[in-house]
């Protein structure tokens, strides 16, 4: 997958992750939240150029690791952003493992946090 089809994967999460959370579904809100960053997230490392091998950026560890050490660090894109993806991931792994609900407010802070990462990645590397 290319750096465009990451992209549009990940407006795709984002676009799940807003009706899930307007039907209810905070947990699969948050599931959705995650994977659309995480998917603008290898998108943004392909465009900028950065060496990361490609099996690195496909896991979890990987790919936030490759994103804060290419892309935050360097000062390429905000902390804020570094710090989002590991906040939105926490909440999906509650949401997914850990068998306790995400309440709607945290649901609605990663569905935010998610559209503001995709759009500041779109801003910095694919520019209309």
């Amino acid at each position: 997958m290319n750096q465009h089809d990451l992209l549009l994967k990940a407006d795709r999460a984002a676009a799940s992750a807003a009706l899930l959370l307007l039907s209810g579904d905070a947990d699969g809100a948050c599931n959705r939240a995650y994977y659309a960053m995480f998917d603008a997230a290898r998108a943004a490392l392909l465009a900028s150029g950065a060496p990361v091998r490609t099996e690195v950026a496909k896991t979890h560890s990987g790919l936030i690791t490759a994103f804060s050490e290419h892309l935050v660090k360097t000062g390429m894109l905000p902390v804020a952003l570094g710090k989002s993806i590991n906040r939105v991931e926490d909440l999906r792994l509650i949401a997914d493992y850990k068998g306790d609900p995400v309440d709607a407010i945290h649901a609605a802070e990663a569905v935010a946090q998610a559209e503001a990462f995709i759009q500041a990645i779109k801003i910095k590397f694919f520019p209309v």
